[in-house]
């Protein structure tokens, strides 16, 4: 009796059990990516890519449909609303990885070992960030007006920016050169390992140093974590349900992650999106000053407005941008 007593306990406006159960999920389906399909370090073709982004997609889907049917049709809308936001304000992202990957020599066969380690990270730290958050909502309401008026100014600044945003430089990135300055890092990959022993050219000892690859890994980290500064007030302004927004949230990433390898060889395509997705920020940030004039927005609108702004720049974007990819540039020395 105990034992039901705690599964139905409330955590976040949710019983235990359905915290569980998604847990479980995501551990499933890590399990399976890591120990069955990638046991061993291999090139990830495009084929590939897409299936496996596919399979994601389908279980994000089918964990919506019982979000439906069990919260109710206003919660499964409000589900897919915060998923297709937060997949497409994730595009970003893969662009800023292939940067890492290239600036750090990571060779495509190593690659999903560093994305795949990168979600752990991304499991805890949107937890922490989307539990603090739903605290200063619960306790201050006045912060989504914040979060409304944040995003609305991101919104108009992406809308307005000019189109030659230059990719960041890595070479002058502060924090790799502070973890060079506190950390012994090795000149050169060692296979798939973060971290190899090697002697220490002063004592002649056998001491731990990282790897490239590991310095990869802590560069993707934080940029997701500075990504989720735009996505989590978004999600947030859509619904302070925690539940519904960490459940989006992490499907979402799931899914781009296992689509990198394929969106990464055609990420210059969607150079039309960003536009689309300045006006969802917009449209999303807005919607908290439209409930207080007019009443709440339903979620089928909402739900409408947001896939139609996002499929309208994806299909732009595929019209209007060449087939080719930008010839990359040369592939530096792993650091």
């Amino acid at each position: 009796m105990e034992l039901l007593d705690l599964l139905f306990a409330p955590v976040m406006g949710k019983p235990a059990w359905a915290w569980l159960a998604f847990a479980g999920i995501v551990v499933t389906l890590l399990v399976l990516d890591l120990g069955v399909l990638h046991r061993k370090a291999h090139v990830i073709s495009i084929p590939e890519s897409l299936r496996l982004s596919a399979f994601y997609v389908f279980v994000a889907l089918l964990y919506g449909g019982w979000v439906w049917w069990y919260m109710g049709e206003t919660a499964g809308m409000t589900y897919l609303t915060a998923y297709f936001v937060e997949k497409s304000l994730s595009l970003d992202n893969v662009f800023v990885i292939s940067l890492v990957f290239t600036y750090f020599a990571v060779p495509r066969e190593y690659q999903h070992r560093v994305l795949f380690w990168g979600i752990l990270g991304v499991i805890v730290l949107r937890g922490i960030m989307i539990g603090l958050g739903a605290a200063l909502v619960t306790e201050f309401h006045w912060v989504l007006y914040i979060f409304g008026a944040f995003l609305v100014f991101t919104g108009l600044k992406m809308l307005f920016a000019k189109g030659e945003d230059d990719a960041p430089d890595l070479s002058q990135n502060k924090m790799i050169g502070f973890l060079r300055r506190r950390m012994r890092v090795t000149d050169t990959l060692h296979g798939e390992r973060f971290w190899v022993k090697q002697p220490d050219p002063k004592s002649g000892k056998a001491v731990w140093w990282a790897t490239p690859l590991f310095l990869a890994l802590v560069v993707v980290e934080v940029s997701d974590l500075i990504f989720a500064v735009d996505s989590v007030p978004a999600v947030f302004a859509i619904t302070t349900d925690p539940f519904i927004v960490y459940t989006s949230n992490i499907f979402a990433i799931l899914g781009l992650r296992a689509l990198y390898f394929a969106l990464a060889a055609m990420v210059h395509r969607f150079a039309y999106l960003k536009y689309a997705l300045a006006a969802v920020l917009i449209f999303i940030g807005s919607k908290i000053f439209y409930a207080d004039f007019f009443g709440k927005m339903p979620a089928a609108v909402s739900l409408g407005v947001t896939f139609g702004l996002l499929a309208a720049g994806v299909i732009v974007s595929l019209l209007k941008t060449p087939r080719e990819a930008p010839a990359e540039p040369a592939t530096e020395d792993a650091r």
